[in-house]
């Protein structure tokens, strides 16, 4: 199993419009962030996507990708969703309706909003093709388990995912115990670190590093940060298994090494 990592930044990305900072003018390209999204390829082939963020096509575009199976969504907040339009591509190119995932309101909201992208297969492909399928407990996915991670974002109640041994946490402000117990045993954990200051919706590095030593996953990336957080900086001072992820990192789980 592999994980490619799509885009680690937040709402605003990195750098932001017109910002002088230090990160947003680097020259390192590991502080280049496009909204937040990765994907897994199964050992079978099969592809999951999480997330379509308004930067879909471009990270499409720069990873070379040309298939999805299935997508996961966390949540229905803009720089999570925006980009479902360019399911289309995968759709054009696979001739295949494409399966979408996630809780009962995240379907609703995508059935309100976006119900053209809801179609059966025909002879058109001029628009995607999809299908919601509420979920409410762990199922099976092309013959892996994947079991959604109740959280908190706010006041809003989203899923982070578990699939195998990964486990896919953005935009935290709360992991409630009963989840916390669905997180044992992991080797790999992405999670949201948005900044080094609070925030009401978010988990902070603070928050973050306290929640990746109650985890103990083998290796964890923190994902979904913001400009405050410059990639060698944060970097130099996080505790052992503990990276900071940036865009285009690909893992492979069988053996967990940064390539």
């Amino acid at each position: 199993m592999q994980l490619l990592m799509l885009g680690v930044g937040s709402s605003a990305g990195t750098p932001m419009i017109g910002c002088p900072c230090d990160t947003c003018t680097s020259s390192n390209p590991r502080n280049n962030r496009t909204r937040c999204s990765s994907l897994i390829k199964l050992d079978n082939g099969k592809v999951l996507l999480i997330d379509t963020g308004p930067d879909l096509r471009t990270q499409s575009l720069r990873e070379g990708l040309t298939h999805v199976d299935a997508v996961l969504y966390t949540h229905t907040h803009a720089d999570h969703l925006h980009g479902i339009d360019d399911l289309r591509g995968f759709c054009q190119l696979q001739r295949s309706q494409i399966p979408l995932y996630g809780s009962a309101d995240a379907m609703a909201h995508i059935v309100d909003k976006f119900g053209y992208t809801l179609r059966e297969p025909s002879h058109f492909w001029d628009l995607p093709v999809l299908k919601v399928n509420p979920i409410n407990a762990p199922f099976q996915l092309f013959n892996q388990m994947v079991t959604p991670i109740p959280l908190k974002h706010g006041k809003s109640e989203i899923y982070g995912y578990r699939i195998g041994d990964i486990a896919y946490l953005t935009d935290v402000s709360c992991i409630p115990e009963s989840s916390l117990m669905l997180l044992s045993g992991l080797k790999l954990l992405l999670l949201d670190c948005l900044r080094y200051t609070p925030h009401y919706t978010h988990i902070n590095l603070e928050q973050s590093l306290q929640y990746a030593s109650q985890i103990k996953a083998k290796s964890t990336y923190m994902i979904h940060m913001t400009h405050e957080l410059e990639y060698a900086a944060l970097s130099a001072n996080l505790p052992e298994n503990v990276y900071v992820g940036y865009d285009g990192l690909k893992i492979d789980i069988g053996c967990v090494y940064e390539s």
